[in-house]
């Protein structure tokens, strides 16, 4: 049997000799590196910083994690930055996603839109004039004179219901903004409140295509042919759907729906 204090030298013995291996190890490692280093010819740096150059690659690739953590600001990384993503993290996993008390966005370059509470609202005669934009002058037949700056994009008939499009179709009007029909096609209702109406073109050609599904220019001319129809928007494609186009479930095509789609 071993006493207390000649198995408590054996396991230091022990641990000097692996310890004594690892380094040794270590040390014919580094020498590798080092012969590496200075008989290769692709990277300067390795060749005339021999193993510590390493260390430039290493905190160059971990450089990249402790700016996105502990550098950089929620608005500052590209193309999307922390703050966008967190956005679309919780609105995917339904938390809430709006965060009062001020905002992270840089709010002093010039046109940035601000919505703000006042206390004592700018009455109707002391508003500054909304100066119209001309759109299409000297390359289109009818330009399109847009009173509004701000206005209502595309939220399809079927996407939302009849009295959504009809209250949009009102409010436009009153607001002399344009409404923006969607790619689901150009619903009675979209005209019924005299709005002037962007018809968006999607991916489907819902609308404006025949019995193949192939663009129709006969319903392009038709739609065109409505007086509050004042200019076309194509879309290319959609993130949520690229290539697609709109897709509703089939608990929600109504006749009508599918009518006006067609």
């Amino acid at each position: 049997m071993f006493s207390g204090e000649s198995f408590g030298l054996e396991v230091l013995g022990w641990m000097t000799t692996v310890f004594i291996f690892v380094v040794g190890i270590f040390i014919l490692f580094l020498i590798g590196v080092y012969i590496s280093d200075i008989t290769q010819t692709k990277q300067a740096i390795r060749r005339n910083y021999p193993v510590i150059g390493h260390l430039r690659y290493y905190f160059e690739h971990i450089g990249t994690f402790f700016r996105q953590y502990f550098f950089t600001m929620d608005r500052e990384e590209m193309p999307f930055n922390r703050a966008q993503r967190s956005w679309v993290y919780r609105a995917a996993k339904d938390i809430e996603n709006t965060i009062a008390f001020g905002s992270t966005r840089d709010l002093k370059p010039n046109g940035t839109v601000l919505f703000v509470n006042t206390a004592f609202p700018t009455l109707g005669k002391d508003a500054v004039k909304c100066e119209p934009v001309v759109i299409g002058e000297g390359s289109a037949k009818t330009p399109f004179v847009a009173h509004s700056f701000f206005n209502i994009s595309g939220m399809s008939f079927g996407a939302i219901s009849k009295p959504a499009v009809q209250a949009l179709s009102y409010g436009a009007k009153k607001a002399r903004a344009w409404i923006n029909t969607g790619e689901g096609g150009l619903s009675p209702y979209h005209l019924e409140g005299g709005a002037d109406i962007v018809f968006q073109i999607g991916t489907a050609k819902y609308g404006v295509r025949d019995d193949e599904g192939n663009l129709s220019d006969e319903k392009l001319i038709e739609i065109a042919a409505h007086e509050n129809v004042r200019m076309f928007e194509i879309k290319m494609s959609q993130g949520a759907k690229p290539g697609k186009g709109g897709i509703l479930p089939a608990a929600k095509v109504s006749a009508e729906i599918a009518r006006i789609r067609n």
